[in-house]
């Protein structure tokens, strides 16, 4: 699964800056950046965290979502409240058939921008957290669906989005080990070839077809882990900036 990132303004104007516009990225600087939980150590999904997203809509300039898919169906804040924390992550084989998620398969597809996503290795009992990032430090595109809610209640509009996740790749599947859940999985990660037919428009099957050839493991040897500290219990330390650093377990003789 996906439920914790981190994530940098730098990761986040990637595509922004692919156009070399100093007056877009500025914008972004200055008008957008303030509205975000940027910079993002370590966040939990659960807390529901605001960062940017490029969506089909405006694949080059990015709007601020918080992470959480609230469909447009949604009736008040509390069937929101109800349904928010299990829109976190929507798995890539089902996502034109669940009802949360197949309009915004469809309509909204998005990409988000991250330095690198965390998750836990099960040993003996024990949880271990470990920072999953690119060979090469450069920032992953991670997949993702968007749904623009009417609030009823403050009649205003709330962007959010979800994950989308895919079966583990290699190292994910010795990573992501926890007993309790039936397959190992990881985010969809998009080479940045395929970023742009992630976000094309669906006209047709055959345009339904071409995303679900997307929904790919991300090569094993395009990846690092380490363990970091605790990110949840007492141990944990809260989104400060040395959260993703190795730390030595005694434990762990060998990584996975």
């Amino acid at each position: 699964m996906c439920y914790d990132i981190k994530t940098s303004l730098e990761a986040q104007l990637k595509r922004a800056k692919r156009r070399n516009d100093l007056k877009a990225i500025e914008e972004i600087i200055e008008k957008l950046a303030p509205l975000t939980d940027l910079p993002i150590y370590h966040s939990s999904g659960f807390n529901h965290p605001e960062v940017l997203i490029y969506t089909d809509r405006s694949p080059d300039f990015p709007e601020v979502a918080t992470w959480g898919l609230v469909p447009y169906w949604v009736r008040d804040n509390e069937q929101r409240k109800e349904l928010w924390n299990n829109t976190l992550n929507a798995r890539g084989e089902t996502i034109f058939e669940k009802p949360s998620f197949r309009t915004a398969a469809r309509n909204n597809r998005c990409v988000i921008y991250v330095d690198g996503f965390y998750e836990h290795y099960y040993k003996e009992g024990k949880t271990f957290p470990f920072f999953i990032y690119h060979k090469n430090k450069e920032p992953l595109a991670l997949a993702g669906l968007w749904s623009e809610w009417h609030d009823p209640e403050s009649r205003g509009l709330i962007n959010t989005f979800t994950i989308v996740t895919t079966k583990a790749n290699k190292l994910m599947e010795r990573i992501h080990n926890n007993p309790k859940i039936k397959e190992s999985r990881m985010p969809l990660i998009l080479p940045t070839e395929l970023e742009e037919k992630w976000l094309n428009p669906i006209m047709d099957d055959l345009d339904i077809a071409a995303v679900q050839e997307l929904i790919q493991k991300y090569p094993e040897g395009e990846l690092i882990a380490h363990p970091v500290a605790g990110l949840r219990g007492k141990t944990y330390q809260g989104n400060v900036e040395g959260i993703s650093k190795m730390v030595n377990y005694h434990e762990l003789t060998e990584l996975p």
